[in-house]
């Protein structure tokens, strides 16, 4: 494994940032520290980096003990959410600065030739002798994802590295990111807040809360099979029902509700995705809601429901524009709402079961 870490603490006074968190990144992976502000990914992060101390647990980089070794020992190379470039130096000699100050210091031609590479690399070789004021806030993070490459690092660790810009270069950016890191396969760890920005990048995605580890693995995976309320609620919209609701479904000509729900207590709730309903003009003879249409929300290709349920329920329900049209629904109506998959979660937190009808 490129990096190792095992039961990692760290507290900064009376908060605990980082509670007993393990894991492992294999070797030339891209892969995602998500959570929400305060979740310890950052200080994560730092750590693993050697620029803060852990109170406790190990790190290993490359099969090397590095708790003990300085961040230059570590062979690390940090993107910053603020690029964190010299003002005063041009394109070329912020790339160059981590090969200069190198030991044993490469030849001048080896750095030169490096520094071409990288801007090559990030599509910069045109404004290598420009300043950072003269490039915009994208060009800028190039930039300094080039002058951590530039020392050919064991692993990259990047800190939110589009956190400060807009949305649409921050889209931009992480297609770019992409593909780069398929090119360059230096192992990569960083850190972000947007589920769509890690699904878009990562091979593998660690989901944290409250310092802990929720759940692990694929993206999709994660999506599909939440271990979690948590791990449920955070990588998107999602209807949160109580079991009694569900248990009072038209159920149609069959009864397939789950023992699951059926069996529950008042304090199971069942999680629905938006894109996980039917609607209907008429009973099908699936399980069924009554539903009332609050407000029509043209989302683009999607359509956005805003459904009452006679018990008082409300549902976020998403249609395609085409689906919504052929059924030609409006405000006030009253329609069949049918739940095509939900989760199913007990007062435990427990996960019960995926259930499809």
């Amino acid at each position: 494994m490129a990096i190792a870490v095992r039961n990692l603490s760290k507290r900064f006074e009376k908060y605990q940032a980082v509670r007993d968190v393990s894991f492992e990144v294999p070797a030339g992976e891209l892969v995602a520290l998500l959570g929400p502000s305060g979740s310890g990914k950052s200080t994560i992060l730092r750590i693993i980096a050697g620029l803060e101390p852990a109170d406790s647990g190990d790190v290993e980089i490359t099969g090397e003990d590095a708790n003990n070794l300085s961040t230059q020992q570590r062979g690390v190379g940090f993107v910053f959410q603020h690029y964190a470039l010299f003002r005063h130096m041009t394109i070329r000699q912020n790339v160059a600065f981590g090969l200069q100050v190198q030991k044993p210091r490469p030849r001048a031609g080896e750095i030169k030739a490096r520094v071409e590479e990288l801007l090559e690399l990030v599509q910069l070789l045109g404004h290598a002798d420009r300043y950072p004021s003269q490039l915009s806030g994208g060009q800028r993070q190039r930039v300094a994802l080039a002058r951590a490459l530039a020392t050919r690092p064991k692993v990259l660790l990047l800190d939110e590295p589009f956190g400060a810009l807009d949305a649409k270069v921050r889209e931009e950016l992480r297609t770019w990111l992409r593909r780069l890191h398929d090119e360059v396969h230096v192992t990569s760890l960083f850190v972000t807040h947007d589920q769509q920005e890690a699904f878009e990048v990562a091979d593998q995605v660690i989901v944290l809360n409250k310092g802990r580890v929720e759940q692990m693995g694929p993206p999709q995976e994660l999506y599909e099979h939440p271990a979690t309320p948590f791990v449920t609620e955070f990588l998107g919209s999602v209807n949160v029902l109580r079991a009694e609701t569900v248990l009072g479904m038209e159920l149609g000509d069959e009864e397939p509700l789950p023992l699951d729900v059926a069996n529950s207590n008042d304090n199971s709730a069942v999680y629905v995705r938006p894109h996980d309903f039917e609607i209907t003009r008429q009973s099908n003879g699936r399980p069924a809601w009554t539903a009332r249409i609050r407000k029509l929300i043209p989302l683009g290709g999607l359509v956005r429901l805003d459904l009452t349920l006679l018990d008082g329920t409300t549902l976020n329900v998403q249609l395609t524009r085409e689906r919504c049209l052929e059924l030609a629904l409006a405000d006030g109506e009253d329609i069949y709402v049918s739940p095509k998959d939900w989760k199913v979660f007990h007062e435990s937190k427990r996960f019960v079961e995926n259930y499809v009808i």
